[in-house]
């Protein structure tokens, strides 16, 4: 059996941005190896495996999206994505870990409930993972994403049904269709671990996928 050194539960009971950067720095320097490993954590690989078998390809730049230590660039880079990659995450450890890969163009520090430093329109392309779940990121931050979206910017955005269901992710992107501020909703279904043994092990998530509106 598996002894995986990371609770799950403590990182579903943040509250507030704060706790959140404080959280992750302690957990940096082992996250890959302890979580990543560990807990047989494979959403990273199948959400950029997502994003790639639905991107239209071309040099425009992606955004992942609560960047972590680079587990999802680390697969677009992998498996053929040659766009440049820019992260934003607000725990400093963790973007360490993730510039010491080498794969990002550029990593950003900042909350994403609040304003983004990037320009209007920089992004072709948005990929999240571990990120709008519990304790974490909600429909809050859409709204900034979008602003820094291109017109048909392609978002894979993972979450869980629980967090989807009980934190108005729903209503949002479809008040969001009905302004035609994002093109059809769709989904795929994806594992989230894999080869472990532990309380979360068959646990499933939800990649949501549209686009950004606009011509």
């Amino acid at each position: 059996m598996t002894q995986p050194d990371y609770d799950l539960e403590d990182a579903y009971r943040l509250a507030t941005p704060e706790e959140a950067a404080r959280h992750y720095d302690r957990w940096s320097e082992t996250y890959d190896d302890r979580f990543g490993q560990g807990w047989g954590y494979v959403a990273p690989r199948e959400i950029a495996r997502v994003y790639l078998s639905r991107s239209p390809g071309g040099r425009a730049p992606v955004l992942d999206v609560g960047a972590g230590t680079g587990l999802v660039a680390r697969t677009l880079a992998d498996e053929g994505g040659d766009a440049p990659v820019d992260g934003v995450d607000i725990s400093p450890g963790m973007l360490a870990r993730a510039r010491a890969k080498g794969i990002y163009r550029d990593l950003i520090e900042a909350d994403l409930t609040k304003p983004l430093p990037m320009p209007d329109a920089a992004y072709g392309g948005f990929v999240s993972c571990g990120t709008f779940t519990h304790g974490h990121v909600g429909p809050e931050a859409l709204p900034e994403l979008l602003r820094v979206a291109r017109p048909g910017a392609l978002f894979c955005l993972g979450t869980i049904p629980a967090v989807f269901d009980g934190t108005g992710l729903g209503s949002a992107l479809a008040r969001l269709s009905a302004a035609g501020e994002i093109g059809p909703l769709s989904f795929a279904e994806i594992a989230i671990y894999d080869g472990a043994d532990h309380p979360h092990a068959a646990d499933r998530g939800l990649v949501m996928i549209f686009e950004r509106g606009g011509p």
